[in-house]
């Protein structure tokens, strides 16, 4: 028969073990938090988060009519031959929708090769000798491009996957002055179309914005040097 001093010593050995097994998690508990492994995550800067990050600025955004030559463009320089300048229109305050237009930069004349920021390129230094207008069935180099849209001049480029009827489509442009119809391999759309420093992406040979864009934008006054002519230059157009 189990006395009244045995049971006070069993309660007192319980309280003992319950009392230790206490210490231990506790101490366990308090490694965990001092040391991190496994503990609530730091506390994120503000400043640093992803989630406040900026992305809907539009700063350096411009709109065709807010393209006007830089400073570090030059545009006194006269045509070939003595001539007189083809007069130049300003840029249009109602331009298509999707265009983007970019910054100035320089229109130096610059020998041998040269890489741009985009392509097709929209601005930027150039050959010294300019494309001549035109419809070509044959890539022709950019930096002759260049040159001719530093004159004004519109340039068509167009995927060569295009069929026979649409490149066909296009080929009357190039009987226009100051434009140039080109294939551009590796083209990221069947139709660009390109002036100084604003260029419009085109689902196709018949969107109605290629014809608004070539007469809003050809010989524009955006152009540094625009109405210097686009003959005399390099390359023999078909038209």
């Amino acid at each position: 028969m189990e006395t009244p001093k045995n049971k006070r010593t069993v309660r007192t050995a319980t309280l003992a073990v319950l009392l230790l097994a206490a210490l231990l998690f506790v101490a366990a508990c308090g490694g965990e938090t001092g040391g991190g492994g496994g503990a609530e995550p730091p506390e994120e800067n503000p400043e640093e988060s992803p989630a406040l990050e900026e992305t809907t600025s539009t700063e350096g955004a411009l709109t065709p009519a807010e393209a006007t030559v830089g400073p570090d463009e030059n545009s006194s320089m006269l045509p070939a031959g003595g001539r007189e300048a083809d007069p130049a229109q300003p840029p249009p305050e109602n331009p298509p929708d999707g265009i983007v237009t970019y910054p100035a930069t320089t229109n130096n004349t610059v020998e041998g090769a040269i890489e741009y920021d985009r392509d097709p390129p929209t601005n930027g230094d150039h050959d010294p000798l300019w494309q001549n207008c035109g419809f070509y069935s044959e890539p022709i180099e950019n930096r002759h491009a260049v040159h001719s849209m530093d004159h004004g001049v519109v340039w068509i480029s167009y995927s060569p996957d295009l069929s026979p009827e649409e490149i066909e489509t296009l080929r009357p442009y190039g009987e226009e002055p100051y434009v140039i119809v080109s294939p551009y391999p590796g083209l990221r759309a069947p139709v660009v179309v390109t002036a100084w420093r604003n260029q419009l992406d085109l689902d196709g040979v018949d969107d109605p914005r290629l014809r608004q864009f070539v007469d809003q934008f050809r010989v524009s006054e955006t152009s540094p040097l625009s109405g210097n002519g686009c003959t005399g230059g390099v390359g023999e157009p078909e038209a």
